[in-house]
């Protein structure tokens, strides 16, 4: 087990299922919130347990609780966990602004799902969350 432990926060359930049985494949750790205030509540809930997440992926656009908002209450609350962006179609210039207000990096959907892993360890890693991996030696042909 790669011991990389995500939470999605995105309001699209069929989208988000998808990309937790694809990472699950991977296996990795993931879990989904529907909408900002349940994002933080097991945000909170797993810092409490002594189970943090490594990271989070973050919609953008999310009814009631924006991702802006929820990226905004997580910086708050949990400044060390690093959180990746998902905006919709080229809308580049929210993920700018998600990236102002302290997230590690966006991503575009839909999503490649070996970026969105690569993209998530990466951030994990260099905030410290998730030890670095060693590197792979190189293969002998």
């Amino acid at each position: 087990m790669s011991g990389l432990r995500i939470l999605f926060i995105d309001d699209e359930g069929a989208f988000t299922s998808t990309l937790l049985e694809r990472l699950e494949l991977r296996n990795i750790q993931a879990q989904a919130a529907l909408d900002g205030h349940s994002g933080i509540s097991r945000l909170d809930d797993a810092a409490r347990e002594g189970t943090p997440f490594h990271a989070v992926v973050l919609d953008v656009l999310m009814p009631g609780m924006d991702g802006l908002e929820t990226l905004r209450h997580i910086r708050q609350r949990h400044p060390e966990i690093p959180v990746v962006v998902l905006t919709g179609h080229g809308s580049t210039r929210d993920g700018m602004r998600a990236m102002q207000l302290g997230a590690a990096d966006y991503l575009v959907k839909p999503v490649d799902i070996e970026e969105l892993v690569r993209v998530v360890r990466n951030a994990s890693e260099y905030a410290g969350t998730l030890p670095m991996q060693p590197a792979e030696p190189p293969q002998a042909d």
